[in-house]
Formats: C-alpha cells, structure tokens, sequence
C-alpha cells in the first residue's frame, strides 16, 4: 500500500509539472535576441499625435479588441441630437430578434409622430406603414416621424420608451448617457459621450449585422420622395459601411462613423463640429489616421484549449482551459513580433468546476505595457470524482 501511495504521489508531481508548463507557454512571438540598434526603425519611432478633429469630443476605437487608439473629451457628456437614433435603433433591433414585433407588422401614424419637428420621412396621420418601412426611414433619412412612430409601437408611448433605452444603456455600461425621448430632439438632461458612442455603434454592429446593412444604403425612397443618407462618407470611401449623422443648433455636426479595411474594423466619433463639410473632413482624418499607424490581430479563438491543468477531487485529472472570446490585440504597425504572451492558472483547483469558470488569465505585453489580458476559463464543467478518488487526492494534497 505504501509503495501505491507514493508512485501515486510521484505521478501527481508529474501531473502538476505538466501544467505549470502549459500555464507559462512560449510567447506567441520571441523577442529579437540581437541587441536593439541605436538609431530608430520604422517599427518603432513614435507614433504622431492624432489629426486635429475640430470637433468638441472625438474618439478612434478598434471594432475588435476596443483598444481606443486617439481621444479627446470622450467621457464629457454633450447633447447628441439625431445620434440618438442608435440607441433607439438598438431597442428596435432587439425586440425585432426576440420576436416581439417583426419586420411586416403594420403600424398605425400617430398625429404626435405626424407632428414631430425635424428631419421627416414624410409618414401621413392615420395611415399604416410596416415597421421595416419605418427602420429605414428613421435609419437612411432620420426622419423624426418614423422615429417616434416606431416608439410608439414598441412600448406604447415615446417616455416609456426612453425608459427602455436606458435601461438598455445600463445593461451596455453607457455610464454617461441618458435619454427622454427617442428622436435626439434638444432636451435638457439628454446626453450621450463620444465613449459611449462608440460602445453603442459597435454593439449594433456586433449583435445585429443583418439589420446593419441599413446604415450603408444611399438614399430611401417613401411615399414617391427620394432622400439620401446625410453620410457622405459612404460616397467618398469604399471602406466606410455606416453609420449616423446628427445635427441641432445645440449639439453642432456630429458624425459615428466605422469602416472596414484589410479585417481592421474602426469606429470614430466627432461631436460638435462647426459645419458638415467639418465633421466628414474630421472623420475621414481620423480614420486614415487609424488604418495608417495601427494594426490589430486575433491571437487566440474563443473554446481553443490553451492550456491543461490539473484539477483535485474532480471525475477527470485535467481540465482544459481557453478563452470565452477571441483575444484580439491593436497594436502599433510594425510592432507584431514584439509582443509577448503570458498564461497564470490558479492553483489547487478543486471540482466540481463549471463549465466557463474563470481559473486565471491570459495577458498580452509590448514592451512593458498590457495591451490584452482575458480571463482563462473552463471550457468544460468538471463533476467532484467518486468517494475513493476525492480520498486519495486528500492524500496527495497533505504532501503539497
């Protein structure tokens, strides 16, 4: 029994030297052993200060791993006029994939909607128009009218669905937004920051790619009048697909713009431009800016094990480890092959383990700053072993 006991113990060690090298593998690119040459490389002279945007607030956020590449006044709150339509865009789109309205259903035109200042998609009082209709009236042409028609159908009247929006915003983390009424039209407390913009455009873009492809249509023909999409970035860069426009006296020019090159994916926020020429010089600025002096890639897939380590007292010895969602890193151009990963696994993981539980980490380094770091998860649940299994490992541990 005793020389049981300890070729038991002996392949416990060999077990748990197993996973500390998975837990610490090589990085996924090694450092140049050559010493780093006295004058700079393209790779790693500084980067410069992003282009003057003009505007009161603006940010460049990667799409993929939300790195914010250039900002300024991103946590301010300002009035966000017809940007609002995001959020309203977003309860809509969300309703639409929980099934409680669809696409045909047929609504019926407020004379409140009817009435609504603003930018209009010229719906009629008392007449019915499908919510998809509507979608794209209220998204090509942001016409106030079929904005509030649409939050009228959705929770009955516009301040209950204001309150819907926030409570979406909450659930999004938009810490400095807040919304009464669906349109964007001036009102005191109705706010939004360039932050929370960008979180909102890449949440619609994320969750919802099928009702996205509104954003990049060019105009919208309703009721024989044809208007088109106040993006004019949509006719002067094939990159850019979306996504919306505002303007009050109040907020200024505003423009939440993303665009897609090479599998990098940016959005930019410009609140509080002087004029629309302003706000779509800012933002093709600022995306040029991106795409040039960054780059972003996927190094890990979301459920791909990563790493193996040892679990106590479980039904298996080992449990797999990875991530619950790709791991992306945006990064200075040139700068790939000296990035540097690392993996921490917690140690003495006891069963029962549930599936996605979080057991340690992966972290992603340039130079000395983290530019990624995800927790490492199970990627399967693990039951407590049988009685004599858990006895034996109560055995192994008392060595530890």
């Amino acid at each position: 029994m005793r020389n049981k006991l300890i070729h038991i113990v002996i392949s416990a060690i060999l077990v748990v030297s197993s996973s500390l090298v998975h837990a610490n593998p090589q990085p996924t690119a090694a450092a140049p052993e050559t010493p780093v040459p006295a004058a700079p490389t393209a790779a790693t002279m500084p980067i410069p200060k992003a282009p003057s945007s003009g505007a009161k607030s603006f940010i460049i956020m990667d799409f993929d791993s939300g790195r914010v590449i250039a900002e300024e006044n991103t946590d301010q709150s300002y009035d966000p006029a017809s940007i609002t339509k995001l959020m309203t865009a977003y309860v809509i789109f969300n309703e639409l994939e929980s099934g409680n309205i669809s696409l045909s259903d047929m609504v019926t035109i407020s004379e409140k909607a009817w009435r609504t200042p603003g930018s209009r998609m010229f719906v009629e009082v008392g007449k019915l128009v499908s919510v998809e209709d509507l979608l794209q009236g209220m998204i090509v042409q942001s016409g106030n009218d079929a904005t509030v028609a649409l939050a009228e159908y959705v929770a009955g009247s516009e301040e209950t669905f204001a309150a819907l929006m926030n409570r979406h915003a909450e659930d999004l983390g938009l810490t400095g937004s807040h919304f009464l009424n669906s349109t964007g039209l001036p009102e005191t407390g109705h706010q939004m920051t360039a932050h929370d913009i960008a979180i909102l455009a890449a949440s619609v873009i994320r969750r919802f790619p099928d009702y996205y492809k509104w954003y990049s249509q060019k105009e919208f023909t309703f009721n024989s009048i044809t208007q088109h999409n106040r993006n004019k970035l949509l006719w002067r860069d094939d990159s850019v697909d979306g996504i919306k426009t505002g303007f009050t006296d109040s907020a200024g020019y505003c423009l939440v713009t993303s665009a897609k090159k090479e599998g990098m994916r940016l959005i930019t926020v410009v609140l509080g431009n002087a004029s629309a020429n302003a706000r779509v010089d800012a933002s093709q600025a600022l995306l040029n800016y991106g795409f040039r002096f960054y780059e972003t890639h996927k190094l890990y897939d979301a459920g791909t094990a990563l790493a193996s380590s040892r679990i106590w007292k479980g039904s298996t010895e080992n449990v797999s480890l990875g991530l619950s969602k790709p791991l992306f890193v945006t990064i200075p151009r040139g700068r790939y092959e000296a990035l540097q990963a690392s993996m921490k696994v917690d140690n003495r993981i006891m069963a029962p383990v549930d599936q996605g539980a979080a057991l340690g980490s992966v972290q992603v380094k340039l130079d000395d700053e983290v530019v990624a770091e995800l927790p490492l998860v199970s990627l399967e649940p693990v039951a407590e072993g049988s009685f004599l299994h858990r006895m034996t490992d109560s055995a192994l541990l008392y060595f530890e």
